[in-house]
């Protein structure tokens, strides 16, 4: 089979598009790349989607254990301390069989029960609570003469909230955000780990890279593809958040960088 009839044919299987049968024997190295990069798609999903509403969860929370009023702060406070102080891995086992107890009770709950929705769930509270601390810092280092100075000009509240302090926090918080980032998209491998099943084989990258150290004996290919992915993609986390903290930070001035002067070295 030619590598271009293994991309069409498994490309999307982690969907449920293509072909349904995984490969027996003679696996080759291209379906092995295609199948592992086929399960990346519930990868991105998961990472994608549990921080983009993490990141909504976790300005609240931060904001909530910044405020003076007691029942904001406490509440916000077990919460970042519950999520940060259990493993990742004991927070799947937990959130699935409180959901399958759930979906006893409440017939409409069975999705939460699968992956592709339980799993998310997870990672998406996880990651708020992490990511909560790191805003959290970032409201506290926010300089007290920004504040003054926006009071001076008649902002506040919510408008010197929108306009001074959630800007500033983002450029303080933002390059320890990105580690965050980086591990949460890490962490979805651990959803092959957990008790939510994934269904008719629609499995993530880990669980393709499993199957065919399983079935040849030898992880030291799939293993090493799964991680070239997984490079690949934070390669490109890298640069989409590096984008993204230029424009945070467009209006500070910039260092000039001078390009070294080679021939009065070499004239030398």
């Amino acid at each position: 089979m030619m590598c271009w009839e293994t991309l069409l044919d498994y490309g999307l299987r982690s969907l449920g598009i293509g072909e349904r049968l995984l490969p027996r024997a003679d696996f080759t190295f291209c379906q092995q790349v295609v199948l592992i990069g086929s399960g990346m798609i519930w990868n991105v999903y998961f990472g994608i989607l549990a921080l983009i509403s993490g990141f909504l969860l976790a300005t609240l929370v931060a904001t909530g254990k910044a405020s003076d009023n007691a029942l904001l702060r406490k509440p916000a406070e077990w919460f970042v301390f519950v999520f940060r102080g259990s493993p990742l891995f004991i927070q799947f086992f937990f959130g699935y069989f409180l959901f399958l107890s759930l979906k006893q009770v409440l017939p409409a709950a069975e999705p939460f029960s699968s992956a592709w929705l339980g799993a998310l769930v997870v990672l998406f509270l996880n990651t708020a609570a992490y990511s909560a601390e790191i805003f959290y810092g970032g409201l506290q280092s926010v300089p007290k003469g920004d504040l003054d100075a926006a009071s001076a000009y008649g902002l506040n509240g919510w408008r010197r909230f929108r306009r001074i302090t959630w800007p500033t926090m983002l450029r303080l918080a933002w390059p320890a955000y990105t580690n965050e980032a980086i591990f949460l998209f890490h962490a979805t491998t651990l959803v092959f780990f957990s008790g939510f099943p994934a269904r008719s084989q629609k499995g993530d990258a880990l669980y393709y890279a499993s199957y065919f150290a399983d079935k040849t004996f030898n992880p030291f290919v799939p293993y090493p593809i799964l991680a070239g992915y997984f490079i690949l993609l934070t390669l490109c986390i890298i640069g989409l958040m590096g984008f993204v903290n230029a424009r945070l930070n467009r209006h500070l001035p910039q260092a000039a960088t001078r390009r070294p002067r080679l021939l009065p070295q070499i004239i030398r």
